[in-house]
């Protein structure tokens, strides 16, 4: 049994890494803007003392702490871009993530995806992709995690 469950889990733990794996190749290159959030600073911001601020924005900060990680990566260079948006494409044929809204507004397409969790209000990944537009730029925003959206309300 103890074996079985071993197999599993390092069946498992590729997919787990994917997320970063597959976005990190743009973490190092000239002309894409990067910001990374890891695990250990969602902890330090979910440490907060909570003493002298209301019940919503304890709640938050309880959320806060459930964050794996954010990646967020900005770029205006045409190659970044074609790249970018390569790899999201790969990237969603190989996850199960869901399309649950998008934009198209003058030339700017926004598309935002979810992993969803146990339940229906439970969110395990997010990715937002947005690119087009008169400035010609891309955003590429993902964050793992486990959010339970019905402790936001």
């Amino acid at each position: 049994m103890k074996k079985i469950i071993i197999v599993l889990f390092l069946a498992v733990l590729p997919t787990i890494t994917f997320a970063q794996d597959a976005f990190a190749k743009f973490e190092d290159k000239e002309g894409i803007n990067v910001i990374t959030v890891n695990k250990k600073m969602f902890d330090l911001l979910g440490g907060i003392e909570t003493s002298d601020i209301d019940a919503k924005a304890k709640k938050y900060l309880k959320q806060v702490k459930n964050l794996d990680y954010l990646k967020i990566f900005t770029t205006s260079q045409i190659n970044h871009i074609n790249e970018m948006e390569s790899t999201v494409s790969k990237y969603l044929k190989k996850n199960s993530l869901e399309e649950v809204m998008s934009i198209a507004d003058k030339g700017t397409k926004v598309k935002l995806y979810v992993k969803s969790g146990k339940t229906a209000t439970d969110v395990k990944e997010f990715l937002l992709f947005s690119n087009g537009g008169s400035k010609k730029e891309a955003v590429l925003v993902s964050f793992t995690g486990n959010v339970d959206l019905s402790d936001l309300k």
